[in-house]
């Protein structure tokens, strides 16, 4: 059973950068493509972005193209989230997954919390 844990979230001000990381246990993940997904208070869990297994094929919401970059060091068993820019529409708990069902069980999450 594959574990995941993100890290790297925080209280920033509008125009910070932070960076995301999803490290992943219990089996290696290298072969499934990956994914960043949000859910904002009173809202749904959506995808922010993902990435292919080799890390050559990525994908962004329109919210956040140009803005955040996803990529992966397979080694580490680690995914990453580079966000810039950010907007006070960011805010929202961040986990990450599987890019495809069936999805690992999720994990907790990392709180990002972007003041206008």
């Amino acid at each position: 059973q594959v574990q995941l844990v993100e890290s790297g979230g925080g209280l920033v001000q509008a125009g910070a950068s932070l960076r995301l990381s999803c490290a992943a246990s219990g089996r290696t993940f290298s072969s499934y493509d990956m994914g960043w997904y949000r859910q904002a208070p009173g809202k749904e869990r959506d995808v922010v972005a993902t990435i292919s297994w080799s890390g050559g094929r990525t994908y962004y919401a329109d919210s956040v193209k140009g803005r955040f970059t996803i990529s992966r060091d397979n080694a580490k068993n680690t995914v990453y989230l580079q966000m810039n820019n950010l907007k006070y529409e960011d805010t929202a708990i961040y986990h990450c997954n599987r890019a495809s069902l069936p999805y690992f069980t999720w994990g907790l999450g990392t709180h990002v919390t972007v003041s206008s």
